[in-house]
């Protein structure tokens, strides 16, 4: 062991020497450090493809492949340079800051004006792979140099603070990174740690062993990367406002990143010739203020044509399905479920978001939850007289179980005898399957459903089902109530005309959507991807 610790040690260096087992700490800290910053780099990566291109399943499978399959080949790729292990190691922790601080910049920069975000997403998980990856060897010749022991137990030493470091990153990541900074200034502050901890405390334990030249160059980049990523972070804001409203036609007047989704708020004129006001939900379109009401009015009051003393909605954080259910003076008490805080204070704060929604969160008959649905559904005790639906379209696998057999068969217990649920369920135009498959499986979850459509220009063609639980009698009646109040699009004719599908939009033999077979994820998957 000593011979090959010897022959191991760069020709041009000082002779060895003996370190404490102070040394011996900071490397291995050093080792928590690195492994945490890989590990956030790797869930920024996810993180960011789920947000803008979703598909969250396909993203992560990707960037962990191409991570993995790269470290492979950077382990490899380490072998000649453990001779200089400690300048190598500076130079690698350097890089891997750099390449791995500005990921997501590049990334969204990307996506914003090339339109080719898949093909870089590899190579940048790749570079990082393949930096993350030579770590490991280095790190193991090191730690050997300050303390002469058993392979295994430097082995054993090694991966415990390799394993420690990627569980703290891991938490840290959805805990404090996103936030506190968002994922474009997080990811810089990672790069920034990443360096110190990789070139600063690598360079401080083997001083004495390293000539003061090349610490010098060393630590001169180490530098040179940390005054890039901060004159980044310093322009993050300006970066990431210019590459966003390249997304979006019209200007933006809104925008933030929270722990669940991309929330962006555009305004223009300039195609209406009245104030168009447009929501995007990770790039998804969730309402113009031009023809929302053509959607949201089709969307409740079938609903609301019984029984609505109580009445639940799950999902609806803009709070204009709200704003409709509390037209009618009858309703008691408004239960509204939406998993995130940012949505729902933006819908009360926000002047015009809250002008277009009446004020509604303010209303003292209205209870707002902030929780998943899924599992709040579980535990909820309160029944209902009337639910309503309004999440975004499955295309993730995250709302896929918000359309399954079990999450209808849980709705079942927050429903009064005789009570009524209404879903959106996306375009039976542009994604018939998907469509179809929503349907079939709130049938095969015992209730009977009708079907019926609305027009929405900024939409087009919107499918909605209502569905009473319960396998015998008869299918519910898209109608008003006797007492609605007036509206500006819908009335029983409409609704009557809305239940009539054409031919080429009628039910088609597609599978019931479960937790274990997604059915309706693949449908939309497969529907939208060319629009």
């Amino acid at each position: 062991m000593d011979t090959t610790l010897d022959r191991t040690a760069p020709a041009d260096a000082p002779p060895p020497v003996r370190h404490s087992r102070a040394a011996r700490f900071l490397l291995l800290l050093a080792v928590f450090v690195c492994a945490a910053c890989g590990l956030v780099y790797e869930l920024a990566l996810t993180a960011l493809g789920s947000y803008l291109i979703g598909n969250s399943v396909t993203q992560t499978s990707v960037v962990i492949s191409v991570m993995v399959f790269a470290m492979g080949l950077g382990s490899l790729a380490a072998k000649p340079l453990q001779r200089h292990a400690v300048g190598a190691f500076a130079l690698l922790e350097g890089a891997l800051a750099l390449v791995g601080g500005l990921s997501v910049l590049v990334l969204y920069v990307t996506f914003a004006w090339l339109r080719v975000y898949m093909p870089a997403m590899v190579a940048v998980s790749f570079a990082v792979g393949l930096l993350i990856g030579a770590e490991i060897p280095l790190l193991m010749t090191l730690l050997q140099r300050i303390r002469r022991q058993e392979a295994g137990s430097a082995v054993a030493d090694l991966f415990a603070a390799d394993y420690v470091g990627a569980l703290v990153g891991g938490l840290c990541f959805p805990l404090l990174l996103l936030p506190t900074f968002g994922q474009l200034r997080g990811a810089l502050v990672v790069g920034a740690v990443n360096a110190v901890a990789g070139v600063v405390v690598v360079l401080w334990i083997f001083r004495r062993e390293t000539r003061r030249a090349v610490r010098v160059t060393l630590l001169a980049g180490s530098a040179a990367v940390l005054a890039v990523l901060g004159s980044v972070y310093a322009l993050a804001d300006d970066i990431e406002v210019t590459a966003r409203q390249q997304l979006y036609r019209d200007p933006i007047v809104h925008a933030e990143t929270t722990a669940y989704q991309d929330i962006v708020v555009t305004r223009s004129t300039a195609f209406t010739g009245s104030p168009d006001m447009r929501l995007f939900l990770n790039g998804d379109l969730q309402f113009s203020s031009v023809d929302e009401y053509r959607y949201h009015e089709a969307l409740v009051h079938p609903a609301l044509s019984r029984q609505r003393s109580s009445v639940l909605i799950l999902g609806g954080g803009d709070g204009l399905a709200l704003r409709e259910v509390l037209r009618y003076d009858d309703v008691e008490r408004v239960t509204l479920v939406d998993l995130d805080p940012a949505m729902t204070r933006l819908a009360r704060t926000f002047g015009p978001l809250a002008e277009l929604n009446d004020d509604a969160f303010d209303d003292p008959r209205v209870r707002v939850v902030h929780a998943d649905a899924f599992t709040w559904l579980r535990d909820a005790g309160r029944r209902h007289d009337a639910v309503v639906i309004d999440f975004p379209d499955p295309d993730t696998a995250a709302l896929a179980k918000l359309y399954s057999v079990e999450f209808y068969h849980l709705l079942r217990h927050a429903l009064n005898p005789g009570g009524q649920v209404v879903v959106q369920a996306g375009s039976p135009f542009f994604a018939p399957k998907s469509y179809w498959s929503i349907a079939a499986t709130i049938e095969q979850a015992g209730y009977r459903t009708a079907a019926y459509q609305a027009d929405v220009p900024s939409f087009g063609n919107w499918g909605y089902v209502l569905a009473v639980p319960g396998a015998d009698g008869p299918r519910p009646v898209p109608r008003l109530a006797d007492d609605a109040p007036a509206l500006r699009f819908l009335d029983d004719a409409v609704l009557r005309a809305a239940s009539v599908f054409p031919l080429d939009r009628r039910p088609q033999d597609v599978r019931a959507s479960t937790l274990m077979d997604p059915a309706v994820l693949e449908y939309a998957r497969h529907e939208w991807q060319d629009y």
